[in-house]
């Protein structure tokens, strides 16, 4: 039952990103504005997470001085959690949207002029994964070396994501500790 419930929760973040970020591919479409340049884009980011991170505080009733020592490990924990999904691309392959020659196509929705992100090591993976399965001719000892290492680079992932939620379990409270439970940054 708790992980049916853990599992609804990421599926009900997984599908709001989705749906933010497609609102805000959209929306200069939508109210006839035109392209945003990479500034603005950058600067509308930056409000979004602001605001982010403010409802957070909010929530966590943290202090200043808290919020500046929970603020990097939070973000740590959200990025090992974004690490392991394999990124946004990711997501959208498990919707069937990401990736070469799917529905949607493999086209770059960034707006134009903003930085591809580093991909993670999970995300490479999956990448090589991926193009091995797309290409008929892969040997079936191909593909079992790639998930090999797929699996090795989540898991991975997943040993030092136990460490960083270790590390912020340390410095929270227990009303804290239960609101990020209720977030989905710890478990």
């Amino acid at each position: 039952m708790r992980r049916c419930t853990v599992v609804m929760c990421l599926a009900a973040l997984v599908v709001g990103a989705v749906c933010v970020g497609q609102a805000i591919c959209e929306e200069p479409r939508r109210e006839g504005r035109g392209q945003r340049s990479p500034e603005e884009w950058r600067q509308r980011m930056e409000e979004f997470r602001q605001r982010m991170a403010d409802r957070m505080r909010e929530q966590l009733g943290a202090t200043e001085d808290e919020w500046k020592v929970l603020q990097p490990r939070m973000d740590k924990v959200q990025q090992l959690m974004r690490q392991s999904r394999g990124g946004f691309r990711g997501m959208l392959s498990m919707l069937g949207r990401g990736g070469r020659g799917r529905r949607g196509g493999g086209e770059d929705r960034r707006p134009e002029g903003t930085p591809e992100r580093e991909q993670s090591d999970v995300a490479k993976k999956t990448e090589a994964l991926r193009s091995l399965l797309e290409d008929e001719t892969s040997s079936a000892g191909s593909i079992k070396a790639a998930l090999g290492a797929l699996r090795k680079a989540r898991q991975k992932t997943q040993d030092d994501l136990a460490i960083a939620r270790k590390e912020l379990r340390k410095i929270v409270t227990a009303r804290q500790e239960a609101q990020l439970v209720l977030m989905g940054l710890l478990d």
